[in-house]
């Protein structure tokens, strides 16, 4: 529902770009208050659409808990993203994408809305990692704003920087710097692939949705 339009609008990297007509989207908070550009959210529908889903076969009471429950008056997609100036949309993650640190259960999409909400930071996908201690570590891989150039301090910065926003728990253990995340041809994020890179393993899934398999191999570098 939200997808370039072949010859009709132009594309921006990394962004699902503007939705098709008749389709309202709108990024909000928890409580159903819209968040500025910019920033991190719910992904909702504001208003029914052409060939929307009706019911879930066989269980009506599901359809409605799950998808017209959390924001209310509103389609809720499950989806987190942000929306720039220009009304391009980024696909940031499903939003029941949690990380348990020390018996704790953390939203990636929110320690991802904090980290672009960094002026330096364009684009962010958290992950979870094992660790002895904690049973999961939070590793971020982060692309920056054109201009940006990474560097040890900036990445003690945006770990300060997530600490002021949310809380020391969701302080990343780990920040890696990259040109581009691997995604979909529709640009989603494929976190699978990057919590294996994070566990430190191969790559041994399917890639075969992946738009551009060389971001694989430069991750593998800059790791390296």
């Amino acid at each position: 529902m939200i997808s370039p339009l072949p010859g009709a609008i132009a594309t921006k990297p990394g962004s699902a770009t503007r939705p098709f007509p008749g389709v309202v989207p709108e990024i909000v908070t928890l409580d159903g208050k819209p968040v500025r550009d910019g920033g991190g959210g719910y992904l909702i529908i504001k208003r029914p659409w052409p060939g929307m889903l009706r019911t879930i076969y066989g269980d009506p009471d599901r359809y409605v808990s799950q998808y017209w429950s959390q924001i209310p008056g509103a389609y809720f997609t499950g989806d987190g993203a942000r929306k720039d100036a220009d009304g391009y949309y980024w696909i940031m993650g499903r939003v029941d994408d949690v990380i348990n640190v020390s018996g704790h259960r953390l939203s990636t999409m929110e320690v991802e809305s904090a980290l672009v909400a960094h002026e330096s930071v364009a684009e962010a996908a958290v992950v979870g990692r094992t660790d002895d201690i904690k049973g999961q570590s939070i590793c971020a891989f982060v692309t920056l704003e054109k201009g940006r150039a990474p560097t040890p301090e900036l990445k003690d910065e945006l770990k300060k920087w997530v600490t002021k926003e949310i809380g020391a728990l969701a302080r990343p253990d780990d920040i890696r710097f990259a040109d581009t995340l691997p995604k979909t041809r529709s640009g989603k994020i494929m976190r699978r692939l990057l919590r294996e890179l994070a566990g430190g393993g191969e790559v041994k899934g399917d890639t075969t949705t992946l738009e551009d398999i060389g971001v694989l191999a430069k991750l593998r570098e800059e790791d390296e």
